[in-house]
């Protein structure tokens, strides 16, 4: 008994001690440059994809919109009242 315990805080301590993997996109800003190469990575740090594209220009990489922009607004609700339905 003492010994599956053992095992369970073991395997458990191991799991935990594993590194945690970084955030991919920065969700400070609404693009990113995905530069592919040996290591592809992300940079978000742009405001426009105009700005990106000047900074892909030459390279091997490319400007995306970034899923995960904070500031994101999402589309106004429609106003229309659902109380009543029209009939055709």
């Amino acid at each position: 008994m003492r010994m599956t315990a053992m095992a369970i805080i073991a395997i458990g301590t191991g799991a935990m001690l594993t590194p945690a993997q970084a955030q991919t996109y920065d969700p400070n800003y609404p693009v990113c440059l995905h530069v592919y190469g040996r290591a592809s990575y992300f940079e978000c740090r742009y405001t426009s994809l105009p700005q990106c594209q000047l900074s892909a220009s030459g390279r091997s990489a490319q400007c995306e919109v970034n899923p995960y922009f904070a500031q994101a607004s999402e589309p106004p609700a429609s106003r229309r009242s659902r109380r009543h339905r029209d009939i055709y």
